[in-house]
């Protein structure tokens, strides 16, 4: 799978915002609303397409990538640069997380040089938690909201 990265656009924000991921993996469903929407369009989100145009996935940087109740326990507080991705449901649990995650990784360490990533997932996400520890992450924090539980993870060989 060949991978580009593109500016987020409306049709792409809109097509994300309507994917519909399997159980317990809807948790990271999202609903069509101006502000998600506004948020998809803000600079801090990439689109990430193969060489047919087709929507494979997205990724955020920054402090869109963070859960913001994190705040509230401190996790966030190092310098730096927070990751987040999303993958096409229909590609999900068939092989293409580490090509996947490595091309956003790669984007990341070329554009931020020196400055570890950092990412935050739910914790019963063991799929994707044993991604990210192949990948060169370590578990750093854990925190709870009132609808579930995260842990974030760094990865600091990037330097």
């Amino acid at each position: 799978m060949k991978l580009f990265i593109e500016k987020m656009n409306e049709k792409m924000a809109n097509d994300i915002l309507n994917w519909k991921y399997d159980k317990p993996y809807d948790f990271y469903n999202n609903e069509l609303t101006d502000e998600e929407m506004k948020e998809r369009l803000d600079g801090s989100y990439f689109a990430l397409v193969d060489e047919f145009n087709e929507l494979i996935g997205f990724l955020c940087i920054g402090e869109t990538a963070q859960v913001p109740i994190g705040n509230q326990f401190g996790v966030y507080t190092d310098n730096f640069v927070d990751m987040g991705l999303g993958m096409n449901p229909k590609l999900v649990g068939k092989g293409n997380g580490f090509e996947f995650c490595s091309f956003i990784i790669k984007f990341i360490e070329e554009k931020y040089k020196s400055t570890p990533i950092r990412l935050t997932v739910a914790k019963f996400n063991l799929r994707a938690i044993h991604l990210y520890e192949k990948l060169g992450f370590v578990m750093e924090n854990e925190f709870s909201t009132d609808f579930a539980e995260f842990i974030t993870m760094v990865k600091k060989d990037n330097l």
